[in-house]
């Protein structure tokens, strides 16, 4: 599904995030990506994403390579992408249900259908009680889930998360991971950036470890 070749990335022309990453991730794959702070994790998630270009290299995702496609036609790609962020990103002053619906509401999806759609999420991700308040008001497991749910109510092929349970203590933690695998069994490829060795040795997961822009194997 996500294949990438000799992917660079270089900030102010000298510093080197990124150096020579080749990978391929299987559809429907689980993959922890790992490291230590600074080695590369959020800029490899969003070359995938499409916010940040590689300096050099290539990225094909579903066939189809990512910078080599007229600029009108990534959007609809990213659309097939979720991103979970570990500060969270959420609207303080918009309510749960409205931060999730917003990505649909962008896509153009009707009222109807967005309700339908972000009512279900939130149900699954047991928070739709939480639908009309504002985010600030709820737990760091509470913001966590509506992060989740904003990144799965699009329906997304793919779940990028960048260091999810970053302000989570261990159960949270563990209950998000949980959240993931459920999604992953559903189908859909999931890719998280962590640092946490207590999760990766628990989910036994492949493993991609970078250091200092590079992987190591």
């Amino acid at each position: 599904m996500i294949d990438m070749f000799h992917v660079s990335k270089c900030y102010d022309g000298s510093t080197k995030a990124l150096d020579d990453i080749t990978i391929k991730i299987e559809k429907g794959e689980f993959l922890f990506l790992t490291g230590p702070s600074g080695a590369g994790k959020s800029t490899l998630l969003k070359i995938i994403f499409g916010s940040e270009s590689p300096t050099d290299g290539q990225i094909i995702i579903d066939g189809r390579n990512y910078y080599r496609i007229p600029r009108k036609e990534i959007p609809p790609l990213r659309r097939r992408i979720g991103f979970v962020f570990q500060d969270f990103k959420l609207l303080a002053n918009k309510t749960v249900y409205e931060n999730v619906a917003l990505a649909l509401n962008v896509m153009g999806v009707g009222q109807r259908e967005v309700r339908r759609r972000v009512l279900r999420i939130l149900s699954y991700l047991k928070i739709q009680h939480r639908a009309n308040f504002s985010p600030m008001s709820l737990s760091g497991g509470e913001q966590q889930r509506v992060a989740i749910a904003r990144a799965l109510v699009k329906e997304p092929a793919i779940i990028l998360a960048d260091e999810p349970t970053g302000n989570l203590d261990p159960v949270l933690s563990i209950e998000t991971i949980e959240l993931f695998k459920e999604v992953n069994n559903k189908g859909t490829t999931v890719i998280i950036a962590t640092h946490d060795k207590s999760l990766i040795d628990r989910y036994a997961k492949r493993t991609a470890h970078l250091e200092a822009g590079r992987f190591i194997y």
